[in-house]
């Protein structure tokens, strides 16, 4: 089958063994590029297993799946208290991290991993299940209440997806972009786009992952407020302590997904793509054969290009 593979020097497609051994076989319909497989390119990093995270497609009998991406132990102490994101395997329980992952044409993980998509949602679009189960964990750690107010500063599939999820628990979202293909995004979502940072927040997010990001949202949170860490910083930070301690900020830093009253993040993402098929028209902006990975590769990380998802489709 063929497969990418992400070296230093850059992504290239080769041919290797159909996945074998235990689990089920997906074909894979559509992958996601992320923020994360852009970031070993630009740092000179090799992956020595296929990449890939964000992840749907179709079993043999024909049934439209996505894929939670994690293999958790099952026997630390975080996954018996239900906390499997937690677990003491770290990254390397991640699908596509450590353990190949979708950008081929087909991966082997087992049941557990399966999301089983409702009706009405696209399976390729329901690559976006992945990323959107982020933003749900992320408003969770917010603890954000209806009515509440909440600044999500990055306009990118993280912020956006994390300014849907913030929505869907009833939230007041103020949405700050850089870009003008992420401003008309969060016009196609019905999302509120501040044109500056003035004022403060109960709750602010950081889903841009820079310096200047997290400084924006330390002067942008209100006192005795949460700051909630979407992102994650590649680049290193100097940490606004001073600015933090002197208003009580609870930071939050989140990572990855998992359950919220008994339902998946990731079921609870699949169910909200399929109420609204706004949110793939409006954020997956390019597809990709698998063969001209390296060229998606290229529009992902060009912001002058629109680019706001880009998915690889090996189907």
């Amino acid at each position: 089958m063929k497969a990418v593979l992400c070296q230093s020097d850059g992504i290239s497609v080769i041919e290797k063994p159909a996945p074998l051994g235990e689990g089920v076989l997906v074909r894979v319909a559509a992958c996601g590029i992320c923020g994360s497989e852009l970031s070993y390119l630009k740092h000179g990093l090799s992956m020595s297993v296929t990449p890939g995270h964000e992840i749907s497609g179709t079993l043999s009998d024909g049934t439209a799946v996505a894929i939670e991406p994690l293999l958790p132990c099952g026997e630390c102490e975080f996954c018996l208290a239900g906390a499997r994101h937690l677990c003491v395997r770290g990254p390397g329980m991640i699908v596509g991290i450590a353990h190949d992952g979708g950008m081929a044409e087909m991966l082997r993980v087992p049941e557990s991993s399966l999301v089983r998509l409702p009706a009405g949602l696209d399976v390729r679009s329901a690559s976006l299940v992945e990323p959107l189960a982020v933003g749900i964990h992320g408003m969770a750690r917010a603890r954000l209440l209806p009515g509440e107010r909440v600044l999500i500063v990055g306009g990118g599939t993280i912020g956006l997806l994390a300014a849907v999820a913030a929505r869907a628990r009833g939230g007041e979202v103020d949405l700050f972009v850089r870009h003008e293909a992420q401003r008309e995004a969060a016009a196609q979502l019905g999302l509120c786009v501040v044109d500056r940072v003035e004022g403060t927040w109960p709750v602010v997010v950081d889903a841009a992952g820079t310096q200047s990001a997290l400084d924006l949202c330390a002067a942008a949170v209100r006192p005795g407020g949460r700051l909630v860490a979407l992102a994650v910083y590649w680049d290193g930070l100097n940490f606004p302590d001073l600015t933090f301690a002197l208003r009580e900020v609870d930071v939050l830093p989140a990572s990855l997904y998992n359950s919220q009253a008994g339902v998946r993040d990731v079921d609870a993402a699949a169910a909200l793509l399929a109420r609204d098929p706004r949110i793939g028209r409006a954020l997956i902006t390019h597809r990709f054969p698998l063969d001209a990975a390296a060229e998606a590769f290229r529009t992902a990380a060009d912001r002058g290009a629109g680019a706001i998802k880009v998915v690889l489709e090996p189907g």
